[in-house]
């Protein structure tokens, strides 16, 4: 019956949804596979394809090392990685080029997705995060191919969203081989909707293991003179930043010049094709705005003073952290739920936080416990909070240093997450016993 009324609803919506992907620009780039129309050639019966999908930009960061080293491994097997967005296929040719390939996630109908694993026949899917697509996972529990949940999680908007339809997510969830999920609520909540309890598992967030296997490096490769940034600035960094919550680091960044001239605001919002409206909210502050694609252009000349740098380019905010005096991620002053607050970190910088942390909050209450993040309320405790970091550099050296240790007593998450999927699939023996008893119909 759900599966019946899903379906009716999929296709009754479906002029609304090709609509939507023509009008957003970012979506229409794979429209064609997306429909069902082209689908993903050039893999021979004897090969053997593990198929990943990964939303966009975000998941695609927190499986490179992942991804990476199941291919240094298995050499033979052949990796796909598809997303939703152009920004996830930018991602996957740039940090995971020669290792895996890229195509766009098909559209969740029947014949549209069976098509897809006709033509991948894959060893395994994997899903990243939670992407939970009820007739692709049914599709290929149908046809015997193992679905895992991979660095997943379940925040508390979609675990009460889920909750009203709880008995067709036991029937989605029954489709799910295994769960390798970032947090013990998660595991719970997994559970609570209907999944069964021996194939979910508590391994870790893979976001820890970001600084290992061609994640970060201890110096960036992207030199402060690329920003027109001198050595006698100090350069706070503020990434994936939303609307509202740039006007509120922009009055604190005014009231920060007052008393410390020297700082030099980094502003890289969380979708850069706002940049042009970010830019004239911008002006209407006072400041001059110095655009990254522009300094990038031989000749440009680049001021000083006080300004704000428009960070309106893809794949370089990770670096771009390890250049800063102290930082602060976005999606947490405004109700979203937080970005990545580990990339900070990752450089051994202080990350200052908003409230909003439902996305990441295991993450956020480990770095106050470790004394390597700086949860404020607003933007006048942020401003406070960079006040005091301009007046004492020992004491951004030292949460500096917590947030680095942070990461370092959190990592190794990558090779427990490949140890159970290697099991799973057949890599290694022996299987894991949940599988056995799915198989067999024998429990232990």
């Amino acid at each position: 019956m759900w599966y019946g009324i899903y379906n009716v609803l999929l296709i009754l919506s479906f002029p609304f949804i090709l609509c939507a992907l023509l009008l957003k620009k970012r979506c229409r780039s794979g429209l064609l596979q997306r429909i069902g129309w082209v689908v993903p050639r050039g893999w021979g019966s004897q090969d053997k394809v593990l198929w990943i999908h990964a939303v966009s930009l975000g998941e695609i960061s927190a499986i490179v090392p992942f991804v990476t080293t199941l291919h240094h491994r298995y050499p033979a097997v052949k990796i796909i990685v598809s997303t939703i967005t152009e920004t996830g296929q930018e991602a996957v040719r740039q940090r995971l080029a020669g290792i895996a390939t890229h195509c766009f996630l098909p559209l969740d109908y029947p014949w549209i997705v069976n098509r897809f694993i006709a033509s991948l026949n894959p060893i395994g899917f994997l899903v990243v995060e939670t992407e939970l697509w009820p007739n692709l996972l049914r599709a290929l529990s149908r046809r015997g191919i193992p679905s895992v949940i991979i660095n997943g999680r379940l925040s508390s908007r979609s675990f009460l969203r889920y909750q009203w339809i709880r008995p067709f997510m036991r029937q989605i969830l029954s489709a799910v081989s295994l769960g390798l999920l970032q947090t013990g609520r998660d595991e719970r909540r997994f559970i609570e909707l209907g999944a069964l309890p021996g194939r979910m598992h508590r391994t870790g967030n893979m976001k820890f293991d970001l600084t290992m296997n061609g994640g970060f490096v201890s110096q960036s490769s992207i030199e402060r003179s690329a920003f027109g940034v001198s050595e006698d600035e100090l350069l706070l960094v503020a990434g994936s930043t939303h609307p509202t919550e740039e006007e509120i680091l922009l009055e604190s960044y005014r009231d920060l010049i007052r008393s410390f001239p020297n700082a030099v605001l980094l502003l890289a919002p969380r979708h850069i094709e706002r940049s042009d409206v970010l830019t004239r909210t911008i002006e209407a502050f006072g400041f001059p705005v110095v655009r990254r694609s522009q300094l990038r252009e031989e000749g440009q000349q680049k001021p000083g003073g006080p300004r704000i740098i428009l960070l309106d380019t893809r794949g370089e905010l990770a670096q771009v952290y390890g250049l800063a005096f102290m930082t602060f991620v976005g999606g947490t002053l405004v109700p979203v739920g937080g970005h990545n607050l580990l990339e900070p970190p990752a450089w051994g910088k202080p990350v200052c936080f908003g409230p909003y942390t439902d996305h990441c909050q295991e993450i956020a209450e480990l770095l106050i416990e470790s004394g390597g993040g700086i949860r404020v309320r607003n933007g006048q405790e942020l401003t406070e909070a960079f006040v005091k970091g301009m007046q004492n550099q020992d004491w951004v050296a030292r949460v500096g240093l917590n947030a680095g240790k942070t990461i370092d007593d959190n990592q190794g998450v990558v090779e427990r997450n490949l140890n159970m999927v290697e099991q799973l699939f057949g890599f290694r023996e022996p299987r894991p016993s949940f599988l056995l008893e799915r198989e067999t119909g024998v429990h232990s």
